[in-house]
């Protein structure tokens, strides 16, 4: 999966994101679109089409490589489109999203007019703040763009201001979450995934992703001895998450330090998990252990 698309996922799930980008109030009635134009080989990836013609229709791209002729061919798309759906909107804004200026091509001959006009907004990541203090939605797209190593504090952080904050679509954020988590650590499953996001017991059970397991087990039929083999698993499944995750930050682990771990509890696992970010080596694991076991 290409980064951009989760981008364009981001704003099909969650509209209001671009207008969280922009700082201004979300207007009610936006569609957010891929369009075609006819007869030519332009795709317009993003486009925000206002609910009435008298509305503003928004274009959006994220643009993650530098291509020193980018705006040629945004301008060309936008003007193409005008052109053909004039009648169905009163003003026009673009928006273009890059990780950082650095992507920005070099030379906006002969488009400098139009990329220093209040009709273009360029948007660089790196540069809107800490996580703690923008959207959520806003949040989601930083978390696309942090090295791997800063990842997983940040993706946790967001799943909390989500349980947090009772925000809306919470459900669709925790899936956007995990889906933007596993494009980056592909070698974890998605249960993996949300016990790095610090998802106890009880909250894994109402995601989506233990609903769809339990529905496939019931269908199976299995019986309730079996159902219990369910919860072994995803007790195991915790130990692995903690042996992988210490595994990439610290490489080989010793097998005395995986049979203590294997030996935890499942509330003692949680623990682990919740302390694992903060430990800069291995010896900080076994030490955690000598106290807490």
């Amino acid at each position: 999966m290409r980064r951009d698309s989760l981008f364009y996922q981001l704003f099909a799930q969650l509209p209001q994101t671009l207008f969280d980008l922009l700082g201004t109030d979300t207007p009610q009635g936006y569609r957010f679109d891929s369009v075609e134009l006819k007869q030519t080989a332009f795709r317009i990836d993003g486009v925000f089409v206002p609910p009435d013609p008298a509305g503003t229709v928004y274009f959006c791209e994220v643009q993650f490589q530098r291509d020193n002729t980018f705006y040629e061919r945004f301008f060309a798309e936008i003007f193409l489109y005008l052109r053909l759906y004039r009648s169905t909107f009163a003003d026009w804004q673009a928006v273009v999203i890059y990780p950082n200026r650095q992507t920005e091509q070099e030379s906006f001959d002969p488009y400098d007019l139009l990329v220093h006009s209040p009709r273009l907004r360029r948007v660089y990541l790196n540069e809107l703040g800490s996580p703690e203090s923008l959207p959520l939605s806003v949040g989601l797209m930083q978390l696309m763009v942090l090295p791997e190593a800063e990842m997983p504090r940040v993706a946790r952080l967001l799943a909390e201001r989500t349980q947090g904050e009772a925000a809306p679509k919470s459900a669709v954020i925790i899936e956007l979450i995990t889906t933007i988590v596993l494009y980056k650590f592909t070698e974890l499953s998605r249960e993996e995934v949300l016990r790095m996001l610090g998802f106890t017991t009880e909250e894994l059970k109402r995601t989506r992703f233990y609903r769809e397991v339990y529905a496939e087990a019931r269908a199976e039929g299995l019986d309730e001895g079996r159902q219990q083999g369910l919860q072994q698993g995803l007790q195991q499944g915790e130990v692995l998450v903690i042996l992988r995750l210490l595994r990439r930050r610290f490489g080989s682990v010793p097998s005395e330090l995986e049979e203590r771990i294997q030996r935890l509890s499942i509330s003692q696992i949680e623990a682990l998990a919740e302390a694992l970010l903060d430990f800069r080596e291995l010896g900080d694991v076994a030490a955690w252990l000598e106290h807490s076991c």
